[in-house]
């Protein structure tokens, strides 16, 4: 239960310091930069669920255990939940630095395809009605869809021009001498938005435990 609690320390701190943390001059984006300690770390935490995830598909492949499937589906739904707080944390940002909610810039439209990509996902697992076949497909495509995603999001964007800070030739915040006292609360943030979306993922992994033993056991009543 530690990490729960922790969890829930860290979240406070975040929420509380993002909204009265004082925030150093930074140019152009002034008071806004407070969604540093949202938007980045919920990518962070995507990023980090989409890893387990891809890691739960490659153990199915090699123990062929339906378990590491049901992780592997509810990480990456996970994922795409702090995905999409992250577009809309992201594009109230861009609307007060960039002057809109969405421009034309590879990282906005590498994150837009990636999340269609992981949307195709869920739809390919709900057009197979064999479990095993849906299971294997399924641990297959998420494989192969995950460094995409990465290279989408975290290596074109550093090949081509982009506004965001520390992509296509722009710096990052660390250049702001000032700006290094955001550490003191970004770290605490990324781990706590991490632990956050384990939680609501191993949650979701024990209910559909619970409800497969109630499957079951109609089944078995059924037979009887």
């Amino acid at each position: 239960m530690w990490w729960k609690a922790l969890t829930v320390i860290l979240l406070i701190y975040t929420i509380l310091a993002g909204l009265f943390f004082p925030i150093p001059t930074v140019d152009i984006v002034d008071e806004s930069v407070r969604n540093l300690f949202f938007h980045v770390p919920m990518w962070f935490a995507m990023t980090i669920m989409l890893i387990l995830g891809a890691v739960n598909s490659i153990l199915y492949l090699a123990k062929n255990n339906i378990q590491y499937d049901i992780n592997a589906k509810i990480f990456t739904q996970t994922a795409l939940i702090f995905g999409v707080l992250g577009l809309i944390t992201g594009s109230l940002w861009a609307l007060i630095t960039w002057g809109a909610l969405w421009t034309n810039d590879p990282k906005l439209n590498g994150t837009a395809i990636g999340m269609l990509l992981y949307l195709a996902y869920f739809v390919l697992r709900n057009s197979l009605e064999e479990d095993s076949k849906r299971a294997t497909v399924s641990a297959v495509y998420n494989i192969l869809v995950f460094p995409i995603f990465l290279s989408l999001i975290y290596v074109l964007p550093r090949i081509f021009a982009s506004l965001h800070p520390g992509n296509g030739g722009n710096p990052g915040f660390n250049i702001y001498d000032q700006a290094k006292h955001l550490r003191i609360v970004f770290y605490p943030a990324v781990i706590g938005w991490f632990l956050l979306g384990f939680w609501i993922s191993t949650q979701l992994i024990r209910l559909k435990k619970i409800e497969n033993q109630f499957i079951e056991r109609e089944i078995i009543d059924i037979n009887e």
